[in-house]
């Protein structure tokens, strides 16, 4: 897919790690679990481009 929905993942990837952190860094579980998810759901989403690229006959992805 677009070059930008790839962008918005590795952004929700990045805030994702950073809310662990300080969610770690302050004994947050919840913060440190929602970054966690953040992360898990710009991996799927990261997935889900790679699957639509191959489908259009992208050999690159």
């Amino acid at each position: 897919m677009g070059l930008g929905d790839r962008i918005e993942n590795k952004a929700q990837e990045a805030s994702g790690k950073i809310k662990e952190k300080a969610g770690d860094a302050t004994d947050n579980r919840d913060l440190e679990a929602e970054g966690q998810l953040d992360q898990a759901e710009a991996k799927i989403k990261d997935v889900g481009e790679d699957v639509k690229d191959r489908l259009d006959g992208d050999p690159n992805r």
